[in-house]
């Protein structure tokens, strides 16, 4: 049931629907950010009607004026949106039917199906734009922390466990990496999104010779080779939400890998680890405990990735069991979608804010990567390149560890009599092996953290990024 009003309310009702009712099926209170879309798409659509002879020159300029000054109202916060109209597409045609009447005429061959399906493309079209743009900020932070750091060493982690010994900017480019495939999902989900539905009408197109190629070049839904790109199905266009689904999809995945990010920050803040200083400006106070300074930003961006995943799950639950074609149910699909998109590039920004005000305590670093028993297992290395086969390697340097803890000594300072009641294998340069500017220099197969490789990386990304 369509609240009353003269555009949206046909000749089929008698009366209005109770104010409850309409109340409960409002959206404008959150799809009137579809405005600007609402507009471009309609003054597109108008431009096809009179060049197959609905509108009149005359009518089209007035229309085309009568809408960019709506246009204007709302951007400049001047513009009474009517609850009672329903939607952003009701209160823009009863406004503009009001002050232009030829816009009357301006849904000839439209129906709310499609337009809203044309909204929804040119307003995520956009949003994935900007989101790519949050996204390289990000990646550019991350890099440029890296620089500032080429030479700052720290454990790697396995099961929360001190591995092997990486470039912090090694762990850095780990999430820059994650990010890129963060965009190619995003451009890949683009492309779907940018096929125009305009022309469906409500299910089964028009039987007006709509020029449904026009209006897709006037809104630039052409590929990379300008080829015009259309739904092929009018029941398809205005049921379809798969787009949406798809960058819910990606966006829950980008959150998942902030979220990751965010935990690395939240652990290398904190006293423990001490490996990092968030400027002020990025951090909270408590309302207890004076000393306290919180990594709050961090810490939301990683909470935010719930709401996130949640919205995945309520677009996938809502689309589940819908017939063919439009059903109500889809007005639900905005808010999961907007707040997904608003969610990701906040968190998105704020994180590369952050770590542009993050400076790196190199003594803390320092320290935590010093430990020899990071360069274990390039002690069990040392005994492959004698002739030894890596599992008896692997043992001999494990029982190496444990005279090493029996002796309350690091694995450094055991005496080459003692590692050799292990190993006869052993000679007077094993103990070279931790020397840990040599280890990292050995480091230079494609992707791993050697000296040399990761100023690559870094290179490569400083180019990519620019």
């Amino acid at each position: 049931m369509k609240t009353k009003s003269p555009v949206s309310r046909s000749g089929r009702f008698t009366g209005g629907p109770a104010a409850d009712v309409a109340q409960f099926t409002e959206s404008i209170s959150f799809d009137w950010r579809l405005w600007r879309h609402d507009i471009q798409g309609s003054i597109a659509h108008a431009t096809m009607l009179q060049k197959i002879g609905v509108l009149k020159r005359n009518e089209l300029s007035a229309i085309t004026k009568g809408l960019d000054a709506i246009g204007k109202e709302i951007a400049a916060g001047k513009f009474k949106w009517k609850p009672e109209l329903e939607d952003v597409h009701m209160n823009i045609e009863a406004e503009l039917t009001k002050r232009v009447p030829a816009g009357a005429k301006l849904h000839t061959g439209r129906s709310r199906n499609d337009q809203v399906a044309l909204d929804m493309r040119l307003w995520l079209r956009d949003e994935i734009t900007f989101l790519l743009g949050e996204i390289a900020g990000l990646q550019r932070a991350l890099v440029s922390l890296g620089e500032k750091n080429a030479d700052v060493l720290i454990p790697g982690y396995t099961h929360m466990q001190r591995a092997q010994p990486v470039y912090l900017a090694h762990h850095l480019l780990a999430y820059v990496e994650m990010l890129e495939r963060d965009c190619e999902r995003l451009w890949d989900c683009h492309s779907r999104v940018n096929v125009c539905p305009l022309g469906s009408g409500a299910i089964a197109g028009s039987t007006l010779p709509l020029k449904r190629e026009l209006v897709a070049k006037l809104l630039n839904f052409v590929d990379a080779n300008g080829k015009v790109q259309l739904t092929q199905n009018s029941m398809d266009a205005v049921s379809d939400r798969d787009f949406m689904v798809e960058f819910a999809a990606a966006a829950a995945l980008l959150a998942v890998h902030i979220s990751r990010l965010a935990e690395d920050v939240i652990l290398w803040v904190s006293a423990e680890f001490n490996y990092i200083k968030i400027a002020d400006a990025y951090t909270t106070g408590s309302s207890l405990m004076p000393q306290k300074k919180n990594p709050d930003i961090a810490e939301l961006a990683r909470g935010k990735t719930g709401r996130v995943v949640g919205n995945l799950m309520s677009l996938l639950t809502l689309l589940k069991g819908l017939p063919m074609t439009y059903n109500r149910d889809l007005q639900e699909d905005k808010e999961r979608l907007f707040d997904t998109a608003d969610t990701v590039r906040a968190s998105t920004r704020l994180m590369a804010a952050m770590l542009q005000n993050t400076k790196i305590n190199r003594t803390a670093c320092a320290a935590a990567a010093s430990d020899p028993a990071l360069l274990a297992t390039d002690l069990a290395d040392y005994l492959v390149r004698k002739g030894m086969a890596f599992r008896p390697a692997h043992h001999v340097v494990g029982a190496v560890v444990a005279l090493a803890e029996k002796t309350g000594k690091p694995l450094n300072q055991l005496t080459l009599a003692e590692l050799q009641t292990i190993g006869k294998t052993f000679g007077r340069d094993a103990l070279g092996v931790f020397n840990l500017k040599t280890a990292m220099a050995k480091r230079n197969l494609t992707g791993a953290p050697g000296t040399k490789e990761v100023a690559n990386q870094l290179a490569r990304w400083r180019e990519q990024l620019s």
